[in-house]
């Protein structure tokens, strides 16, 4: 990908990395489970919960991939989202706070599509919970 820095900012260097903190709350997942009818019991159910592997309730995975958009919104601006793909590897609880890191890996300027490495990890210890690369349309502006 082209990486002509002619008329960019900083945020629109290659390798250009922010993060954001968000702590997820049961008013959150239940939200997320009203709008999108997901009400998987291992979601919103406690006792439930306490019986599966993780011995309370998990957030969506789809809830922490949200924060992605956010954060792509919020560093770059009013892009498209154009694909993204995601592995999870550890659940994401009620309570926990989550650092999402959005980094720049590749651009090629003259459609203004992006590559965007997009990384959820557990505040406390650090734990990934979501990684993968989303393709974003940069605004115009």
């Amino acid at each position: 990908m082209d990486t002509d820095r002619g008329f960019m900012s900083e945020a629109q260097t290659v390798g250009y990395s922010k993060t954001y903190e968000v702590t997820v709350t049961r008013e959150m997942v239940m939200k997320f489970a009203e709008v999108t009818g997901d009400f998987n019991p291992i979601h919103v159910d406690e006792e439930y919960a306490k019986n599966t592997k993780f011995g309370r309730c998990i957030a969506h995975g789809i809830l922490i991939a949200g924060f992605f958009s956010r954060a792509l919104v919020d560093t770059w601006g009013t892009g498209i989202y154009l694909g993204q793909d995601m592995k999870f590897t550890n659940p994401v609880f009620i309570g926990d706070t989550i650092l999402i890191t959005v980094t720049l890996t590749g651009m090629r300027t003259d459609k203004k599509i992006s590559t965007v490495e997009t990384i959820a990890k557990r505040k406390s210890n650090n734990d990934l919970c979501v990684k993968g690369q989303a393709m974003i349309m940069m605004s115009p502006e």
